[in-house]
């Protein structure tokens, strides 16, 4: 039996030989190394979509914040709540009082359609009224550009995102929202998150545009800490003129984003297994035509004392170079192509539009070359087996 160090010997003089035979093999190993790539392409490039809605969302997030919906709604669309409701909401324990009052703002959320500047087709974007309360309750809002909506005024302050990707939103520029024509005042931005693909204005002027008289579908609270939460939520919950639920804004964002990012990441990986599928045949064709090119010098060294172990590991280890290969060339394909790459989708939750960014992560780079590693391993089992178990004269023989 050899020892060690001759055993990694035979394994490097065999790989080394297969090695230099890839250009009398670069079709088929081209092939491989493209099919693998293609399917980290995909993978990383999908998966990245659902990273990047995740991220938004996770960013609309306070732990210091909370959101306080009628009882049984899951999101603002199907929330409502009275002016008087909105009062003891806002007088609750727990929530941060300044010279101006409690940090809660009554808000009404409506969906309007506004053309995409990429397309041109009508989609449905969030228009929210805020209270007074709003932009302190917010921690990370800031007005980036122009100014803020005076109270009582049918003008409008749009989100970064918004104003990239819906048309009419420019500043100094007016929108037609229904039968009025709203002033475009000031472009703001909201730490990235979900706010910035909104089009927010005085609630008051939105509930007489609507007809809604002076009911809101939820309140935004900043709390004096995240551990003020519970007493605030008990408060609510057990006060008899209410039939509310809170919820911390970090829990509330994370459950609208559930439903998106599931779907994202199931058709992804569905995809890239099929994908897979097809790489792990090429790469058996390019490991069997290995072998097979290979068949007397395979023979010649075994006869020469080279264990079939040696034989084994050098074929897979060639299988698993050409896998690294285009996996991380599709790895860095995709990120090339995807990540920071500024799109929108749709929140089913408030069937409303949603901006953000493709996000390339780490985790999803290493995802995508281990994807690819499994692929090399099973391309190149099979072949190896063969090129171990062929009796050495009769491969002698061929020619």
């Amino acid at each position: 039996m050899a020892s060690p160090i001759n055993w990694l010997i035979q394994v490097a003089a065999v790989t080394r030989f297969g090695l230099l035979g890839i250009p009398q093999r670069r079709g088929s190993v081209a092939a491989a190394v493209i099919g693998i790539a293609g399917v980290v392409a995909v993978l990383v490039g999908v998966l990245s979509i659902a990273v990047g809605f995740r991220r938004v969302m996770q960013a609309s997030g306070d732990p210091g914040a909370a959101i306080v919906l009628r009882s049984g709604a899951d999101s603002e669309m199907v929330s409502g709540l009275g002016q008087d409701e909105a009062k003891i909401i806002a007088d609750a324990p727990g929530v941060v009082r300044d010279p101006d009052g409690p940090l809660a703002s009554a808000e009404l959320f409506v969906i309007i359609n506004l053309p995409k500047r990429s397309t041109g087709t009508d989609v449905n974007v969030p228009f929210r009224g805020v209270g007074p309360a709003a932009f302190k309750a917010r921690s990370n809002f800031r007005i980036v550009a122009g100014r803020n909506f005076e109270p009582g005024r049918n003008e409008v302050i749009v989100g970064a995102g918004a104003a990239r990707e819906f048309a009419g939103l420019d500043l100094g520029g007016t929108v037609k929202i229904g039968r009025y024509d709203w002033p475009v005042v000031g472009v703001f931005t909201a730490g990235g998150g979900a706010a910035e693909s909104e089009v927010w204005t005085d609630a008051p002027v939105i509930q007489d545009a609507y007809h809604r008289g002076r009911s809101y579908q939820s309140v935004y609270a900043r709390l004096v800490s995240p551990s003020a939460f519970g007493p605030f939520k008990d408060a609510l919950t057990t006060d008899p003129r209410l039939s509310v639920k809170a919820v911390r804004q970090t829990d509330f964002y994370a459950e609208q984003s559930i439903m998106i990012t599931t779907i994202i990441m199931t058709l992804g990986i569905l995809i890239a297994a099929l994908m897979a599928v097809g790489a792990v045949f090429g790469a058996l064709n390019t490991m069997y035509s290995s072998v097979s090119a290979r068949t007397r010098e395979i023979a010649t060294l075994r006869a020469l004392g080279f264990g079939r172990g040696a034989v084994v590991a050098s074929v897979m280890l060639e299988s698993v170079a050409l896998a690294l290969l285009g996996g991380t060339g599709g790895a860095a394909l995709a990120y090339a192509i995807f990540n920071g790459f500024k799109t929108t989708t749709v929140n089913w939750q408030s069937f409303s539009q949603v901006t953000f960014a493709f996000a390339v992560t780490p985790p999803l780079l290493i995802l995508g070359v281990v994807l690819a590693t499994a692929i090399g391993i099973a391309g190149g089992l099979l072949p190896a087996v063969r090129a171990a178990r062929q009796p050495i004269a009769t491969a002698l023989r061929e020619l």
